[in-house]
């Protein structure tokens, strides 16, 4: 299409808003982050160099999946470390989003899928996964056996936008070439014209559009469409940012204070459940002072303590964990059921501590008063949980340094959206915490 990738050299400046920090002045319990990040990363020596990071620890029963959107935050992450393995971990990644886009199976579009496999397992139907993320035919080890086949918006624009932020760190045009070729991608597929506007939900793994919209994805294509248009010098990039943002815009609750999650059909606005990372993510991305109230109504509304005593709790006696929850209806789940079939029943107080990393950013980029303070004893609980929670769990059977990655959640939590998260250790959840400690915002700059 004549997508110009240069980069010009005002675009070369430092990735993320947040001052830098030395590799020597960086916390312990950061560095225990960054060392289970690799530790995810490396987890299958003997298939191959280019690979993607394990999402989950074995224990999830997810076996080597790696979820598209939680590399793209592993990328961030490591570039956020700012030393040379940070940056040499962060280009290998790149490198193997680049590879599934050129290798899919079945597409050559500039399409990634919702997940891949990147090591070696038996299915729980018996069926050998044999291979690593390359497959023997040379083709991207898609992640069919969960159904991790189709292709969302948010998850692409969070490929782009790291690699994005690896094009002005590196100056390597593949980066750049890749980042335009997922706008590209969403442009044709997501583009409405329906009333809210908007960019829709993408295509399943048959390929047939999703008839919803997104506030949290239209928030991601606020920060990767600008991005592209930084880097590309092309305004047609600037039209398509304000179209997302304008879309965010219609889904604000002035009364309220707060963001609705989106619509189903293009016309009507879907005001339930409200989730955590509508409020975060648009301060992040938009840093508007007419909606950073937001923040205050996630800290308040969806404020959670886990605790021993709490009905369904996984946390050991003696320990408390503070912080948000996933949605408005995770406050509201049956604590009677199971969250899912073969799956335990929720804790209504369950931390999700990615999304408490969320906010503890947040709030840091507001700057109000008492802002930061409450941010750090955020930050203070995810590191406790990091020292004390999820000990013994592994991933691709090898055991994890000590005391190094941050479970996704306390306990089980119901996030009202069809799906739950366990205490299992997890890379998206470890790179939100990592970004928030070192103040580095992956959604500007």
């Amino acid at each position: 299409m004549g997508v110009s990738v240069g980069i010009g050299a005002g675009a070369l400046t430092a990735v993320g808003a947040g001052g830098a920090r030395a590799a020597g002045s960086v916390a312990p319990a950061q560095r225990r982050g960054h060392a289970f990040l690799a530790a995810a990363m490396d987890a299958y020596p003997d298939h191959g160099a280019i690979r993607l990071a394990q999402s989950y620890t074995d224990q999830a029963g997810l076996f080597s999946t790696a979820f598209t959107y939680d590399n793209a935050l592993a990328i961030l992450a490591h570039l956020a470390a700012r030393t040379p393995d940070g940056r040499a971990r962060a280009m290998a990644l790149g490198d193997a989003l680049l590879y599934a886009q050129e290798h899919d199976p079945a597409h050559d579009d500039g399409r990634l899928r919702q997940a891949y496999n990147v090591g070696p397992y038996t299915f729980y139907d018996g069926s050998r996964q044999p291979d690593g993320f390359v497959r023997a035919d040379g083709t991207a080890n898609v992640g069919t056996q969960f159904g991790f086949t189709g292709t969302a918006v948010g998850d692409m624009a969070w490929a782009g936008i790291a690699l994005g932020a690896l094009a002005r760190r590196t100056g390597e045009r593949r980066f750049l070439a890749g980042a335009v070729r997922i706008g590209e991608w969403i442009e044709r597929n997501g583009r409405t014209d329906e009333p809210l506007g908007g960019y829709k939900f993408g295509v399943d793994g048959a390929g047939q559009k999703l008839p919803f919209t997104s506030t949290e994805h239209n928030t991601d294509l606020v920060c990767l469409f600008g991005r592209l248009a930084r880097l590309t010098g092309e305004g047609v990039w600037l039209e398509r940012r304000a179209r997302a943002r304008a879309f965010v815009e219609k889904m604000w609750e002035p009364a309220g204070g707060f963001f609705y999650t989106g619509t189903n059909d293009g016309v009507t606005v879907n005001k339930s459940p409200i989730p955590e990372d509508t409020q975060t993510w648009t301060h992040l991305a938009l840093d508007s002072r007419t909606h950073a109230r937001s923040l205050d109504w996630a800290a308040r509304e969806l404020a959670v303590l886990d605790h021993a005593d709490r009905p369904n709790s996984t946390v050991p006696a003696g320990q408390s964990y503070e912080g948000v929850t996933f949605s408005s209806a995770s406050l509201l789940a049956n604590e009677d059921a199971p969250i899912a079939d073969s799956q335990p029943r929720p804790d209504r107080n369950g931390v999700w501590f990615e999304g408490t990393a969320h906010l503890a950013l947040a709030l840091r980029e507001r700057r109000g008063r008492g802002d930061e303070a409450r941010a750090r004893r955020l930050i203070g609980s995810i590191e406790r949980a990091q020292d004390l929670l999820g000990p013994g769990q592994t991933v691709g059977g090898r055991a994890l340094p000590e005391r190094s990655g941050i479970v996704s959640a306390s306990s089980p939590l119901d996030t009202g959206f069809g799906f739950g998260y366990y205490p299992y250790r997890h890379v998206g959840a470890t790179a939100w915490y990592v970004m928030a400690a070192a103040r580095f915002n992956p959604l500007r700059g």
